[in-house]
């Protein structure tokens, strides 16, 4: 490690941040939800918007790829690239751009945190997400940084569940991200041992309505709910207690729903949207298991597994847990070997090319074959498409950059 250089940059990325402290209102309303054990975070990287909805209750705010291309585009760090080009100017042409968005990031994150003084998520970059070396380097980079306030966000890839590992027992506070079952954050829990986990609920009914096999109600209530339990339980074996964020909350609905979930990820929107449309009396349903509306063309592609967790995969993860993995491809491996291939399955440049077309809320047509063969599960489908989801804004935001110094 160039010791100088990254002192160097830590200083340069800290300085001349000058935030005004937001200090928060009680509200009677986030107070009644925050009773039932509910932690509140904002889902936004946008300033002005998380002042707007900030209150008391409210202790921290999450970034992710898309919400921070969101901010990079409104052109607020256009001139403060330059400067940090000149830090970067000695790495190779390929490393600059890829340094310059954690810089970056590292910085709207510490001006967030400033600010509202909480807890921030800050995400790594794609490029990073099946190697482990570098989800480790860029993760104490980002604790170092701001070991108080910053939770560093690894995605759920088998090498992410090994680099996760790794940067906790170094001390780093994990927020283990793009999980869509209770399944796979059993795994999560055992392997990884995350401070947070994740389960995008919004994206689960997105996938079942855009596709017409059902409403979209209760599949993704009944994932959070489950994994809640099943996170519980089984982070009471650890060192520590993993907690569940309930995150991708599309509708102000959910504020009620779920409420006893361990954290609440809002949009602005749905934190608006809420206040002004719930009576604010809430009450815990965990425990609860909702009704899930489905359409004969449901049958055989396993929407259970998004809320099931089979005890083959709770044996997986304490024979990983026992014997962690060294690389990415022993972790899937042992997946397979153990019977559970659909949980990390073998893709091809094709089948990443495609599902990167589709987008976030990938088209099951593409992919029904494979899932009712069992080479692949739903869950395993919106992680996947989730991540390429991501690169895609990730791509976006560096061509900013590189249009900028090039």
């Amino acid at each position: 490690m160039n010791i100088p250089y990254h002192q160097n940059l830590a200083s340069f990325i800290k300085s001349g941040i000058d935030e005004t402290p937001v200090t928060g209102k009680h509200d009677p309303f986030w107070q009644s939800l925050r009773s039932t054990g509910t932690e509140l975070w904002l889902d936004t990287g946008d300033m002005a918007e998380a002042e707007a909805n900030w209150t008391a209750e409210m202790t921290a705010l999450t970034t992710n790829n898309t919400l921070l291309n969101n901010e990079i585009q409104k052109g607020i760090y256009d001139d403060f690239i330059p400067s940090a080009l000149k830090l970067v100017s000695h790495l190779p042409a390929s490393d600059q751009v890829k340094e310059i968005a954690f810089i970056i990031n590292a910085r709207h994150g510490l001006r967030l945190a400033r600010k509202f003084g909480g807890l921030v998520s800050v995400e790594l970059h794609t490029d990073t997400a099946y190697d482990i070396d570098a989800i480790v380097s860029y993760g104490m980079r980002y604790w170092h940084l701001c070991p108080e306030q910053f939770i560093v966000k690894v995605p759920y890839t088998p090498e992410g569940l090994i680099g996760a590992r790794r940067l906790r027992e170094a001390g780093v506070r994990i927020n283990f991200t793009l999980e869509f079952s209770a399944r796979q954050n059993a795994l999560v829990t055992l392997v990884a041992k995350p401070d947070y986990l994740n389960v995008f609920l919004g994206r689960i009914g997105a996938f079942i309505a855009d596709n017409k096999i059902g409403d979209g109600t209760g599949a993704g209530e009944n994932a959070v709910l489950s994994s809640q339990a099943w996170v519980t339980r089984l982070s009471a074996e650890n060192s520590w207690r993993t907690r569940q964020i309930a995150a991708s909350l599309r509708n102000y609905t959910q504020l009620d729903l779920l409420a006893g979930t361990d954290v609440y990820t809002i949009p602005p929107k749905v934190a608006a949207a809420g206040r002004m449309s719930l009576p604010g009396l809430f009450e815990s349903k965990l425990g609860r298991q909702y009704e899930v509306p489905l359409t004969e063309d449901a049958k055989g592609l396993g929407i259970e597994k998004f809320w099931e967790v089979p005890e083959s995969v709770v044996e997986l993860g304490r024979l990983l847990n026992a014997i962690v993995p060294s690389t990415g491809e022993e972790l899937v491996n042992r997946v397979h070997d153990a019977g559970l291939g659909e949980m990390f399955p073998l893709m091809s440049r094709e089948d990443n090319e495609r599902i990167g077309a589709e987008g976030k809320i990938p088209v099951l047509a593409s992919w029904k074959e494979r899932i009712i063969k069992g080479e692949m599960a739903t869950d395993t489908l919106l992680t996947l498409a989730g991540l390429a989801s991501f690169t895609a804004d990730q791509r976006q935001l560096d061509d900013r950059i590189r249009g900028i110094i090039e």
